[in-house]
């Protein structure tokens, strides 16, 4: 037997959203989550291979895999804007490049990436002396500091969980993480400080951050997220520190 049925419109009817998300990341699919309102918005999660560890190395060899990955999406949908999670990916591929290979493989009106979000939100919330923490290695570490050089960000205080591997930088225990950028904020004369890595738990370490510093505290899930939200047209959840607010 053979039924007759009704079309109704896709998913997002407020906006549709993509991820590419790197294969070893554990945390930014759950943080989207939560940043991003339920009703009306569509978000669609592709992968692209990566190493088990992170070094210059890895990372650029996922240039050659994202318009790939982007072809994972489905074909009908239509995206107000696709986020590749990478920090550190975006400053050894670069931002520019990223963005010409993810719209390759799918269409969308825009592509950000958490260096490109932070840009953003450094010019929003007018800062220009950033403390940086990070995971990674110290090759991977001098990328990034490099990345934001060329922006016109000053670092006066940095520093490094010096940590390789992914799986483990995806359990570094929120105190650990408070602890650090505690002690980086008191080291310099900063306007803000940026908790660098998709992989790294700091949704929940903001706003105590915040609270012990004083100054806003931005991280790659919650500035890319901002930041996609701003692109797609929607108010993303507020509870995420200062620049969500």
């Amino acid at each position: 037997m053979r039924f007759d049925y009704e079309m109704i419109d896709q998913l997002g009817t407020r906006a549709t959203v993509g991820l590419v998300v790197l294969q070893s990341d554990e945390t930014i699919e759950h943080d989207m989550r939560r940043i991003f309102p339920l009703d009306g918005v569509a978000c669609y999660v592709s992968r692209v291979p990566s190493g088990a560890e992170v070094t210059s190395e890895t990372l650029a060899r996922m240039e050659g895999q994202l318009t790939g990955s982007a072809r994972l999406f489905p074909l009908p949908v239509k995206f107000d804007v696709v986020g590749y999670g990478c920090t550190s990916g975006t400053s050894v591929i670069g931002a520019d490049t990223v963005a010409g290979m993810v719209k390759k493989g799918c269409e969308t009106k825009a592509v950000t990436d958490p260096l490109t979000a932070l840009i953003a939100a450094c010019e929003a919330l007018k800062i220009t002396r950033l403390a940086v923490l990070s995971p990674y290695v110290e090759a991977v570490n001098q990328s990034l500091l490099a990345a934001l050089a060329r922006h016109g960000l000053i670092v006066p205080a940095f520093g490094s969980f010096q940590e390789e591997r992914e799986e483990y930088a995806a359990r570094i225990a929120p105190q650990s993480i408070i602890s650090a950028a505690e002690t980086l904020v008191n080291q310099g004369d900063v306007e803000g400080i940026f908790l660098s890595c998709t992989n790294l738990r700091t949704l929940d370490v903001i706003d105590e951050i915040e609270a012990r510093t004083g100054v806003p505290v931005l991280s790659s899930n919650q500035v890319m997220g901002w930041h996609m939200a701003r692109q797609a047209g929607v108010t993303p959840d507020g509870r995420f520190g200062r620049l969500m607010r």
